[in-house]
């Protein structure tokens, strides 16, 4: 654990796309950087891809959307999250389009419109244990009520029992779980829990 230096809390730039996904992928388990590589062309690698999608303005996976957390000039913590939509008449046959791993998440979050989702939430290994998760979390909340909605939302495997506990000790409790699909791209088994934070 690093303890030297103060942590700084910022919006994320276009040009932070690269550090954006490298810790995105590191919230996804695995995940992320498989669905990256089914999107992979003229030998790019993963995060490669990912840093592409970071860079867009009109997706809700967007530097638009990210906040880092930075010690000595180093990107080491993200929170990234936006507001569900509704899901519209189309979503039952998009669901069934989506990669098999994906599809448990997509669900669940239809269950949710309207609250803030928080679609990643990463800290680098070496800076964990400073509270740095905790904070990014307050954030969440911080960016939920500025847009106006009173419910953050946030998935997690039931065997993922670190992220668990904190997203617990700050009041998420478990609306609902799914199946995970089985995949060699992440560890684990058993369910995703679907958690929620009233705001009010």
């Amino acid at each position: 654990m690093i303890t030297s230096g103060k942590t700084l809390y910022r919006p994320a730039r276009r040009e932070d796309a690269a550090a954006v996904a490298e810790l995105f992928a590191l919230a996804g388990h695995g995940i992320a950087e498989y669905l990256w590589s089914l999107q992979a062309r003229d030998g790019q690698g993963p995060l490669q891809v990912g840093t592409e999608r970071a860079r867009r303005d009109d997706a809700n996976f967007s530097w638009r959307n990210a906040l880092l957390a930075e010690r000595d000039g180093e990107s080491v913590g993200l929170l990234l999250g936006y507001v569900l939509p509704a899901p519209g008449p189309t979503a039952p046959a998009d669901l069934e389009r989506l990669p098999a791993v994906l599809r448990p998440f997509v669900a669940l979050e239809h269950r949710v419109p309207g609250t803030f989702f928080i679609n990643g939430l990463a800290v680098r290994p070496e800076h964990r244990g400073n509270g740095i998760g905790s904070k990014l979390l307050y954030k969440s909340r911080q960016r939920a009520l500025e847009a106006r909605t009173a419910r953050v939302s946030v998935e997690v495997f039931a065997q993922n029992e670190g992220a668990l506990r904190l997203y617990q000790r700050h009041g998420f409790r478990v609306l609902e779980r799914c199946p995970a699909v089985p995949h060699a791209c992440h560890p684990y088994a058993g369910d995703i829990l679907l958690l929620v934070q009233n705001l009010n």
